[in-house]
């Protein structure tokens, strides 16, 4: 009993000092440095906290925040329904800067979390990391290497981390849950009690048994727009490099990539077709200095982790991701189903056929017809390609 109330009374302390208005990280890890606990924080005089912190935020400190134990007996509610993993482990955890189970990759950030909340595999916080990022609505090609690519570095022993988004983030959780090796770390913007986007929740419920859901927003948080540049610095800081798959000129993936880079990370990037809007973000990239890789061998070799598990599936390409995914996106957005099967990349018929499940007849009526139309243009070895930004 004794134990249980110095964890609840440690819990309540980190909490207390993240949910504290006016004092930001910065002040909370300066105030850590110096007095060495969150409970020698709120135990110190007024004196000791006059050289550490301003005026307002000494005010602060000498309040306990609004919804403080509620949260606390949230948080201890959600740990002690934890399921049990194979490991014989908890599953959910919450790890504070003290925790020995912190990522040390996340320590050498400039900004490190308070509290991480955990659910899932701990042991894929120690292993070697790259960070798999991309648009939310890529072309066919771009999910196919997003799974691809995830699922060949997973078999080598690298955990893929992502951001549980739609589009590649999901289909680089997918493709390394599929690898099993190294499996995969989803960093969220909201936390852990809830799942964004709600369409990813058989996916969430999968990391949490195979893989790892974590967080440094407290239960209940929503999703709001402010949390998710903060998950992009988690992403970016728990791994060796970060992977950009597809993405425009603006979107959140270069915001990681622009943060991996400031962190010393390496920033890698796949090409595209110079007609594809999704590729233009990863040419802005490798314009500024980004590796340009082509297969997963690449990014092994990049970041200097070829080593170990690696197999002949590593070296698969973007050319040859051929995994069948979900088009529904892009044929409710209005688009002829064909021209988003077929995205910017030359593909053959039989991939499309695959794609889209369309009969080799039809099919091959339907892309004379976007031949006809300048829709499509036949080239050599029996491929097509899709003709400017039809």
């Amino acid at each position: 009993m004794e134990r249980e109330d110095m964890a609840r009374a440690e819990l309540r302390a980190w909490l207390r000092l993240v949910l504290t208005p006016h004092v930001g990280p910065g002040s909370a890890r300066k105030l850590l440095a110096a007095l060495g606990s969150p409970q020698a924080v709120f135990a110190a005089p007024e004196a000791a906290l006059v050289a550490l912190v301003s005026k307002r935020e000494r005010t602060a400190l000498g309040k306990e925040p609004e919804g403080l134990d509620e949260q606390v007996e949230a948080t201890l509610a959600w740990l002690a329904q934890s399921p049990q993993l194979a490991s014989g482990r908890m599953a959910r955890q919450v790890l504070s800067l003290a925790d020995p189970a912190y990522p040390q990759m996340l320590l050498q950030a400039a900004d490190p979390p308070l509290l991480l909340f955990a659910q899932g595999r701990l042991d894929l916080l120690a292993r070697p990391a790259v960070a798999v990022v991309g648009s939310r609505h890529p072309s066919p090609q771009g999910r196919d290497n997003a799974y691809a690519f995830a699922k060949a570095l997973s078999q080598a022993g690298v955990t893929v981390v992502s951001g549980l988004a739609l589009g590649v983030d999901g289909a680089a959780h997918e493709g390394a849950l599929d690898g099993g090796l190294g499996s995969t770390i989803a960093v969220v913007g909201t936390g852990l009690d809830r799942v964004y986007p709600k369409a990813h929740q058989a996916l969430a419920h999968r990391l949490a048994e195979q893989g790892l859901l974590l967080s440094e927003f407290t239960l209940g948080t929503q999703p709001l727009q402010a949390n998710f540049p903060k998950r992009n610095r988690v992403v970016a800081a728990l791994t060796r490099g970060t992977l950009v798959v597809e993405a425009a000129v603006q979107s959140g993936s270069l915001i990681t990539a622009r943060l991996a880079a400031e962190m010393g990370r390496e920033v890698l990037a796949i090409p595209g077709s110079i007609h594809s809007p999704h590729a233009r973000g990863c040419h802005a990239l490798i314009k500024q200095g980004a590796k340009l890789v082509e297969t997963a061998q690449d990014v092994l070799e990049e970041l200097h982790l070829e080593g170990s598990a690696l197999g002949a599936a590593a070296n698969v390409s973007s050319a040859e991701a051929n995994t069948c995914q979900d088009q529904a996106a892009s044929v409710a957005s209005g688009e002829d189903p064909i021209l988003a099967a077929m995205g910017y990349d030359p593909v053959s018929q039989e991939a499309l056929s695959a794609r889209t499940g369309w009969g080799a007849a039809d099919l091959g009526a339907r892309l004379l017809e976007l031949e006809l139309m300048g829709q499509v243009a036949r080239l050599p070895g029996q491929l097509f390609q899709r003709v400017g930004m039809a």
